[in-house]
């Protein structure tokens, strides 16, 4: 076999440079090389990590304790030392039966004593001749006089009576018959004009003097304020116009709106306290007369009426005022107001158990005052419930009752007993083992290295 001497076949020195790229080029390429390759190894790690979780068998899933997730919703018992109650602040108190001696407060507004207005209206047609009182807001006495009026009836009135009058007296001597219808005409006379309402003492001046007037002065009935005026001097009035409007402002009612739940507890009779904002320090006090039988259907509130005495004309009607009264309550289940959690779809307490456990209660509620509120089920008198600090022992309860759901899921072995002293769990890493620098690593040679770039010929 003949041997060919080829200097082209000649193998290059291991000192000689690649016949692509410098040296220094050629390991940064390397490492690079070799860190995409350990994040693409990573990536697929985390992609067979994620399809194993998805691929696990369905009984994997069934052993899910759906028990536990649905008990998630419902409080677990706490328990408490007498130490850590009172390091946390919880209190108890016992459940009680008693009125609950509930105030109700509410707005009202005053307004005249209706019994004591008085219309004064004109029982003849006429023409008002005289004003007395000019104006409205006038205050008025019994007797004092109020208009003049000019009326032909009154005339033919006055008139009639002084016939009658002279009738008697001529027929003074004769039989009892034309005597006793003398004295009936008489009478007669008199009542007519008094009937429409002149006084008596005019009519006996009238009588007396044997004058007739034009215009006969009318006088108040009552004593109080004019409210309202309704003619002026010269005009002319039918019968039953009415003149003038008087209140007497020595009594006064005081009306409020009380709203429907609250008017279980309210009797005629019970007392009231009223405060005015016009009159500060200035309370008064009252009791209820009436309360109207008819609810208002926008407010769902009733009208509630207090007569209050009014002797210095202090209270004005249209005045804000509020007035406040103990309910009427039969003995009722109740408990302190922060014993209740309400959470908007049910009411809870933490009732004490005789072991000292609290375990969670749903109650059903009836009225509430500022300090108490009514238990109409879910308890009894003898329980003890928690009084305050409810808001932590509904946390402690939940939060217990999450852990517990969790529990059972897969991966979440929160019941497993600690390690023992001196132990590591298994697969955990060692925390005084070093790290590996990776930068240091001494990489491979190229297997190209040795060559040397073929000569050409």
């Amino acid at each position: 076999m003949t041997a060919y001497n080829d200097p082209s076949l000649t193998p290059m020195p291991a000192s000689t440079g690649s016949p692509f790229q410098p040296p220094g080029r050629r390991r940064l390429g390397r490492r690079a090389a070799l860190l995409g390759f350990v994040l693409v190894l990573g990536g697929a790690a985390v992609v067979v990590r994620l399809a194993t979780r998805r691929e696990q068998p369905a009984a994997a899933a069934g052993g899910h304790n759906h028990a536990a997730a649905t008990a998630a919703n419902s409080a677990r018992p706490v328990t408490l030392s007498e130490a850590q109650a009172r390091r946390i602040g919880v209190t108890y108190a016992p459940v009680e039966r008693g009125p609950l001696g509930r105030v109700v407060r509410t707005v009202a507004v005053v307004s005249y004593d209706e019994t004591r207005l008085k219309s004064v209206t004109a029982r003849v047609d006429g023409w008002v001749d005289h004003l007395y009182l000019a104006f409205t807001g006038q205050a008025v006495r019994v007797g004092d006089p109020l208009f003049t009026l000019y009326s032909p009836m009154l005339v033919s009135a006055q008139q009639e009576l002084l016939l009658a009058k002279q009738l008697r007296e001529r027929v003074a001597g004769g039989t009892p018959d034309a005597v006793r219808g003398a004295e009936e005409t008489l009478a007669s006379a008199r009542r007519r004009l008094v009937y429409w309402e002149v006084p008596a003492a005019d009519v006996d001046q009238i009588e007396s003097s044997g004058e007739i007037r034009k215009a006969l002065t009318f006088r108040s009935p009552v004593q109080g304020v004019v409210i309202e005026k309704s003619v002026l001097g010269g005009q002319r009035i039918m019968a039953g116009e009415t003149v003038y409007r008087i209140a007497d402002l020595s009594t006064v009612w005081l009306e409020g709106e009380v709203f429907e739940r609250d008017l279980p507890g309210v009797r005629l009779g019970l007392q009231v306290v009223a405060e005015f904002p016009a009159l500060p320090g200035q309370s008064r006090t009252g009791h209820i007369t009436y309360i109207y039988p008819t609810l208002n259907p926008d407010t769902r509130t009733a009208r509630v009426r207090v007569e209050l005495a009014n002797p210095r004309l202090t209270l004005k009607p249209g005045m804000y005022a509020t007035f406040n009264f103990a309910a009427a309550t039969q003995p009722v289940l109740s408990v302190p107001r922060s014993a209740v959690l309400s959470t908007g779809k049910r009411d809870v307490v933490f009732l004490r158990l005789p072991d000292g456990t609290l375990v969670a209660r749903d109650v059903s509620l009836g009225v509430a005052t500022d300090e108490r509120i009514e238990i109409l089920s879910g308890l009894t008198r003898a329980d003890t419930v928690v009084a305050s600090a409810t808001f932590l022992i509904d946390a402690e309860s939940s939060l217990s009752t999450l852990l517990g759901g969790m529990g059972n899921m897969p991966g979440m072995d929160i019941s497993a007993p600690p390690s023992p002293a001196g132990t590591k769990p298994p697969n955990a890493p060692d925390a005084k083992r070093p790290l590996k620098d990776t930068t240091k690593m001494k990489m491979p040679e190229d297997e190209h290295a040795g060559h040397q770039k073929p000569g050409r010929d």
